[in-house]
């Protein structure tokens, strides 16, 4: 649990033992078999993202097996195997939820955030929210696509390239390793701009068709790009490397401070700037399927659960390429 937010080299995660938590009305508990470490969750160990209530457990890749139904669960039998992502539940009544927009829900929760998520032995979920997972991924592979390849593939569709279009990739983390292959798989030409020699080899290793530092311009216009890097200061970097019309996608929760912005180097000529906010469920869906028809790989380095504070302080240092899971 998340004693107090702290930089993440003071190890602001404890162990406590909890009793099993047991599933209310319309939710399941999943015995956890591994949790895929996100960089949000080290937005909020450090304080970034502040805590919606204290002691909360992160984690928001969850992939177990059902072993507990709560009053009127009926989706899932005991023992199915379901994925736990970021969204967690939604009012389903504000006309955001109406209209088919339920990642801009008014009164949203979140797993890891608002209630508890899957760095634990167990954790709970409302069924209507589970994910079943596609057969032929372990459970290792298929933690990442939870989040970071969810939240990738709708920044995907933001950046709206067109089909043989140029997209730029800024940062190279874990959703970015997955939305780069989306992306090449959909026949996409793709420029990875990032720091950090792991991330770099990677994005070389999946076939990018360049790969240059943060900062670096890429070698053609772009018709849309994706900032994955926390990094305000990019922002200006990835418009100005737009072509005209062209979109950029943030697609953290959170980004440092964007500075000033020059109208007509940066936003004129129809260039765009948008943010991603969360996912829907058929976002979910979607991804899920493709990623299972694609043959998307996530790049994972595994950890014990009891060593999240040293995965987390690892992904803050950059000393992994891909995605850091936890094993229960």
């Amino acid at each position: 649990m998340l004693d107090a937010p702290a930089p993440v080299d003071r190890v602001p995660l404890r162990r406590v033992e909890k009793p099993l938590p047991e599933p209310g009305p319309g939710q399941v508990r999943v015995a956890v078999s591994c949790c895929g470490v996100c960089r949000t969750d080290l937005h909020l160990v450090e304080g970034d993202l502040p805590p919606r209530r204290p002691g909360v457990v992160p984690g928001h890749e969850v992939v177990g097996r059902v072993d507990a139904l709560g009053p009127g669960a009926g989706r899932f039998a005991v023992g199915a195997r379901v994925g736990v992502a970021w969204l967690g539940r939604t009012d389903g009544t504000c006309r955001f939820c109406r209209d088919g927009r339920e990642n801009l829900c008014t009164a949203p929760r979140f797993t890891g955030w608002d209630v508890d998520g899957g760095y634990a032995e167990a954790c709970l979920v409302d069924e209507a929210f589970a994910h079943p997972l596609p057969d032929g991924l372990t459970d290792e592979q298929a933690a990442p696509l939870l989040c970071a390849g969810i939240i990738g593939y709708r920044a995907l569709r933001c950046a709206e390239v067109p089909p043989g279009g140029r997209l730029g990739i800024y940062g190279f983390g874990g959703s970015a390793h997955l939305t780069a292959q989306v992306a090449l798989a959909q026949g996409l030409r793709v420029h990875v701009l990032t720091r950090g020699r792991h991330n770099q080899e990677l994005a070389r290793a999946l076939g990018a068709d360049s790969v240059g530092g943060a900062a670096d311009a890429p070698p053609e216009p772009l018709d849309g790009a994706i900032l994955f890097a926390p990094a305000g200061e990019l922002v200006p970097v990835a418009l100005r490397a737009l072509d005209r019309g062209g979109t950029l996608a943030v697609a953290g929760i959170w980004l440092s401070a964007v500075p000033g912005l020059d109208y007509a180097a940066e936003l004129f000529q129809e260039r765009r700037l948008r943010s991603v906010t969360a996912n829907t469920r058929r976002d979910g869906e979607e991804f899920l399927r493709l990623a299972a028809r694609l043959g998307i790989t996530a790049t994972t380095v595994p950890y014990p659960m009891a060593e999240a504070p040293r995965a987390l302080a690892d992904l803050a240092h950059g000393r992994f390429g891909g995605a850091a899971v936890l094993h229960a």
